[in-house]
Parts: C-alpha cells; sequence; structure tokens
C-alpha cells in the first residue's frame, strides 16, 4: 500500500461489495479447535482486503464442503467504504463475528465490540505479537499479515555496477555505492535513484514511509513505542533524515528541481531497469516482479548509530478482533475458522499468496522477497522498525504542508529552505495535534 493512515488505506477497498455463503467451524472452547463433528454455529467475515476477496471465497467454500454444520458468509466492502459498513453492519441483529481493527484510533471505536484474544489458540499461533492490537493485557485484535517498506534495490544492477548488496550496511556505505553509480550513470545505462516526485501520485515515499525513520528513532531513544499521538515531537533525527532525502534527490534520474512537478513515474522507471534504488515496498513488488528478477529490500540506512542492526519499516492495518456480542457458539465457529486459515497447510499457503506473509509458526514462506528480507533481518535479531508514522496528526494537512516546504528545498536546497521543512515537520506537528484530517 501506498499510504498508511486508515484513512487513505481505506480508499484502496474493493470498488463493490461482494457477498458469499461459505462455511467455517466452531470448538468447545474458544481456544482449541473442535473435532470435526462438533462444528457448527455461524460466521460473518467483513473483509477488509479487496485483494484477499477471491482467495476468502475459494477457502470458506472448501471449508463448506468439510465442515457443512458451519454457516459462513463472507463480505467484502465496496470501495472506500469499511468504516461505513462496518457502522452499519453492527447495527444489525446478524452482525459481523470476524472484523477489522486497523490502528488505535479504531481500537478506541471498536475496542469494546471486540472479545480478548489473548488466551485463544489464534493468537498462540502466532510467531510474534508485535502487530496485534492490545488494550492493557487484552489482545483486542489479532494480526494476520503485514507489509513492509525501505529502500528497494535492483540487485542485478547493483552487481552490473560492480556492487553487492551485501556491501550495504550502514549509511557510509550505502552513499559510496549510489554516489559511485551515478557518476557513472552514463556509462552505465542506469542511475542510483529513481525519481523521489513529490506529486500527490508519490509524495507519501518521503512525507508518510521516509518520515517514519525519524518517528521511529524518536521513540527508541526513549525506549517506548507510541501508543497514542503525542503532541509534540523534538524532530532530533531530522539529520539522518536529510542525509537520505538528500542522497535519493541528487544522486537520481532527474534533477530535484523537476520533482516538485512529479509526473516522473518512479515505478515505471524502477521497473525497466533505469534505477538501482526507489523507496518502496512489499506493496509494490507485483509492480516490478515480471521486469526485476532479483530484487530486496534494505533498511533505512541513515546514519543512525547502531544502524547496521536495523531492520525493515513494519507494519499492519489488518488486524482480526472477534465479536465479542456475538453467540458462545458462533464466537467459537470464528476463532476455529480462522485458526483454519492460517495453519491448515493448504489454506495457508492460499492466505500467504494473496497476502504475502502470515505471522504466523508454520505459515509457508511466501513469494514476496520484499516480506521474506523483513522476516530474515527479523530472525537475525535486527530491530524492526514500527509504524510510528501512523500517528501523524491531521495527516492530509500535515503532509501537504510537509510537501509544500520540499518543493522549495529541492528546488533551491539552502539552510534557510531546510529549516522551513523543519518548522513544517516539528512545529506543524503541534499545531495538527488534536484535529480532524481534512
Amino acid at each position: 500500500m501506498k499510504a498508511i493512515t486508515r484513512r487513505s488505506f481505506l480508499a484502496g477497498v474493493a470498488s463493490a461489495a461482494t457477498v458469499a455463503g461459505l462455511a467455517a467451524c466452531s470448538n468447545g472452547s474458544g481456544s482449541k479447535a473442535a473435532s470435526d463433528g462438533a462444528r457448527k454455529g455461524k460466521v460473518y467475515w467483513l473483509n477488509f482486503k479487496p485483494e484477499l476477496d477471491t482467495t476468502a471465497q475459494s477457502l470458506a467454500k472448501k471449508y463448506m464442503e468439510k465442515y457443512p454444520d458451519v454457516k459462513v458468509k463472507v463480505v467484502t466492502a465496496a470501495s472506500g467504504t469499511y468504516e461505513q459498513t462496518l457502522t452499519s453492519e453492527m447495527d444489525k441483529d446478524d452482525a459481523p463475528t470476524l472484523f477489522v481493527i486497523g490502528n488505535r484510533a479504531a481500537l478506541k471505536e471498536w475496542g469494546s465490540y471486540a472479545m480478548d484474544l489473548k488466551d485463544t489458540e489464534l493468537v498462540k499461533a502466532q510467531n510474534t505479537d508485535e502487530y496485534n492490537l492490545k488494550d492493557g493485557n487484552k489482545v483486542v485484535a489479532a494480526g494476520y499479515c503485514y507489509e513492509c517498506y525501505g529502500i528497494c534495490v535492483n540487485d542485478e544492477l547493483l552487481e552490473k555496477a560492480g556492487h553487492s548488496k551485501d556491501d550495504i550496511k550502514d549509511f557510509a556505505s550505502l552513499k559510496k555505492v549510489v554516489e559511485d553509480i551515478h557518476s557513472r550513470a552514463s556509462e552505465l545505462g542506469f542511475d542510483a535513484f529513481a525519481a523521489t516526485d513529490l506529486d500527490g501520485a508519490s509524495a507519501w515515499r518521503v512525507t508518510g514511509h521516509l518520515a517514519n525513520l525519524e518517528y521511529f528513532y524518536e521513540e527508541k531513544k526513549a525506549g517506548s513505542t507510541w501508543t497514542e499521538c503525542p503532541k509534540t515531537i523534538t524532530g532530533e533525527y531530522l539529520p539522518n533524515y536529510k542525509n537520505l532525502f538528500d542522497l535519493a534527490i541528487n544522486n537520481s534520474t532527474v534533477a530535484p528541481e523537476t520533482l516538485a512537478t512529479g509526473g516522473h513515474d518512479p515505478e515505471t522507471e524502477f521497473a525497466q531497469g533505469k534505477a538501482a534504488f526507489i523507496f518502496s515496498g512489499s506493496f509494490g513488488y507485483a509492480d516490478i516482479k515480471d521486469t526485476v528478477k532479483k530484487t530486496s529490500c534494505i533498511p533505512y540506512y541513515c546514519g543512525v548509530q547502531g544502524e547496521e542492526k536495523a531492520g525493515l519499516n513494519c507494519g499492519t492495518e489488518n488486524c482480526w478482533a472477534v465479536n465479542d456480542n456475538a453467540s458462545e457458539e458462533d464466537k467459537k465457529a470464528t476463532l476455529d475458522f480462522a485458526l483454519w486459515l492460517v495453519t491448515d497447510g493448504e489454506a495457508a499457503k492460499d492466505m500467504v499468496d494473496a497476502l504475502g506473509v502470515l505471522p504466523f509458526t508454520g505459515a509457508p514462506e511466501g513469494t514476496n522477497p520484499y516480506l521474506n528480507n523483513a522476516a530474515d533481518l527479523a530472525s537475525k535479531g535486527n530491530y524492526t522498525m514500527d509504524w510510528a508514522t501512523n500517528f501523524q496528526p491531521n495527516v492530509d494537512t500535515y503532509r501537504a504542508a510537509l510537501v509544500s516546504a520540499l518543493n522549495s528545498y529541492t528546488g533551491d536546497q539552502s539552510e534557510a529552505n531546510w529549516g522551513a521543512f523543519k518548522t513544517a515537520f516539528v512545529d506543524g506537528w503541534a499545531n495538527n495535534y488534536g484535529k480532524t484530517s481534512a
């Protein structure tokens, strides 16, 4: 996905509502799968992810054949209407039993409807609780997939230039490789970075995603992750943001002063082999996989001490909640169905194919290399950069001010223009705190 706030993510939901009668399972305790003969009840899954709809319908039909005493309805909300659909459906007698709570704001709105998943087999089957939404000790919603982003690399171009991804371990080594490629762009036939456009189609790469490195390192220094939007930020790590931003715009396929108008189509540049690097992530892999055969994703190396142990920016707005107002039988049926989706060998493979990754023990490895990179870095003890950028206040207005300031800076990389960006970044946060997104 290209923007990671709940509001903008919802805009990407499927264009038409799809409903199907499917089948799920029930158990006797709500925590362990029941024997086949004991499965009964009703499940109503209000699906958040349009790309999962086809797989969900297919899997549930298979499940209906296996457990015919459980009736399941799966609905995928129409484009941009998940929150509205959830509000409407929760008022009905036949309310969703399985639904999505996407972030802390949604947690405040819907947390009271959700049962505590802490002691369920669904949560016990996870290989990490990092993507769960909690309210104190209560597990309100369980993350069932996640996405990642960082600096995506065309490994073949890197090798053609005489470098390797393994050569890049921090900002200094990244800078060396990037500047070498840019200096030889005419000779090589490709440049270092794809265009870092600042138009509406691409500005999210730096006003949302790249900004996350500053917020994350503020969190990390404080020793705890944010659980709600802070009133103020310090901007202490803006020099690190500047390191990476400057490196990208000054070693690119296009001149920095052309970025404000945009229209360069960075994804196409990367897909066509015109650049070795791009700010992107797992959500962009489908667009380049047919042409970029060997690719990987590396962390936001930006000059922070200890960054050789950095991982990718990983997070989700896809967390399953179970309706606590449903009958005990239907809650058990819903828990068993969800557990089957992520632990049954064939079902889990289909889910991974649709979603890229499942944070559950025994789930098969997906084919998205960026998600596999994220998992590999985490397995080696590298710290994961959580999506602190989800807390940007009054997000549309806040980001618009960042774009305006960056437009001035890319046109004239003066200290004064960078100071204006810092003001928009830090003071803009405080000024937008508590305001509703436009």
